[in-house]
């Protein structure tokens, strides 16, 4: 179920209702049982108003929610399904596509951090470094030279202290990229200390800061702007491997398109990378799905020889994405008319076919 959350007023609050309301109607008709359309509505009633339109989405079975996510964006429509497998392929669109962005404010005494992801930003730690000495003294003392030094050393030791808690950061949260905030020498100075993968992804805003009071909307329109440069520079990434397997003679299987190609891939768990446009034909074709999230076929006779049961009838997005991330692998929303890859539906794939076998054989 994909279900706006609405703004916070009186009139948000009775639209918001009728639309549940609604939704749970429409789960009940399609066969959903009682407790499960209870336990939904229950989730549904406790979810907090937005001041922004956003969405909820909810996965439910056995009069239980399995999983709740807030998203960032709204749905065209609410929309509530029941059938045989999650409805989860609107959550490569509505969850975003931009990756998790660690936001680190800075001054010479330290940085607070912020992961910037699905949702709301939250809060990720930070660190403090030393506060003294941290200021030049004024020209003509005795000890200008000696302090000037030290007030140096502060700073570099601060810095390094800094990146490396950066570092750490990403790679206990996941985050693929770094917005620094704060003084421009000071943000310099932190990024020149950051690992190599890390320094490559890190830009430094010119607005917010540590400081209370500072005006959040600048900086967050920069992570905004760098979260979507990225993506769009992985996507484009993504789309010329593809072409590149698609058309090598030397490897023709290194990609595939078309929902029998995948669903084959699927099968054998070589996908890699999943590729849906965000119009194709093949999107929503009927695919047979059976148990296991492997088990997926483009015919029904094919799910049977898989050793499915029972075998049921799946939209082609929802079935691949869940047997693609059953196996590992990732999914990439690209934009196009359905021509690349054909049919809305590609894949680049793990080995080639029979690898794993003349492997097994040496």
């Amino acid at each position: 179920m994909y279900a706006t959350t609405g703004p916070p007023d009186e009139a948000g609050t009775t639209r918001r209702e009728l639309s549940w309301r609604e939704l749970c109607r429409s789960l009940d008709e399609q066969g959903a049982d009682a407790a499960t359309v209870a336990a939904v509505r229950e989730a549904l009633e406790g979810a907090a108003p937005d001041a922004e339109p956003r969405a909820l989405a909810l996965f439910a079975a056995e009069g239980r929610v399995a999983l709740e996510c807030r998203l960032d964006q709204a749905p065209a429509r609410s929309e509530a399904t029941w059938s045989a497998l999650p409805h989860v392929a609107p959550l490569v669109e509505l969850g975003g596509q931009e990756p998790p962005c660690l936001v680190a404010r800075v001054d010479r005494t330290g940085a607070d951090f912020e992961l910037h992801g699905t949702g709301r930003a939250e809060d990720a730690g930070g660190v403090e470094g030393r506060d003294w000495p941290l200021h030049r003294p004024a020209a003509g003392d005795w000890s200008v030279k000696h302090f000037e030094a030290a007030v140096e050393n502060t700073w570099e030791e601060n810095a390094r202290l800094i990146a490396d808690e950066i570092a750490r950061t990403c790679e206990a949260s996941g985050a693929e990229l770094v917005v620094l905030a704060g003084g421009a020498r000071e943000c310099r100075a932190v990024r020149e200390r950051l690992p190599g993968e890390l320094h490559g992804v890190t830009s430094i805003s010119e607005h917010g800061g540590r400081a209370e009071g500072t005006d959040d909307a600048p900086l967050m329109a920069d992570v905004r702007a760098a979260r979507m440069e990225h993506t769009a520079r992985r996507t484009e990434a993504v789309l010329d491997r593809f072409r590149a397997g698609r058309n090598a003679s030397g490897r023709p299987d290194a990609a595939v398109e078309g929902v029998p190609a995948v669903t084959e891939a699927v099968q054998e768990h070589r996908v890699d990378t999943l590729l849906l446009t965000d119009a194709g034909p093949d999107l929503h074709r009927e695919v047979w799905v059976g148990s296991d999230p492997a088990q997926v076929a483009a015919r029904r006779s094919d799910a049977r020889a898989l050793g499915g049961e029972p075998v049921r009838p799946a939209p082609a997005d929802d079935a691949l994405l869940i047997g693609t991330a059953a196996a590992g692998g990732e999914a990439v929303l690209v934009p196009g008319d359905g021509a690349v890859p054909a049919g809305g539906v590609g894949a680049l794939l793990r080995w080639p076919r029979g690898e794993e076998e003349r492997a097994a054989q040496r």
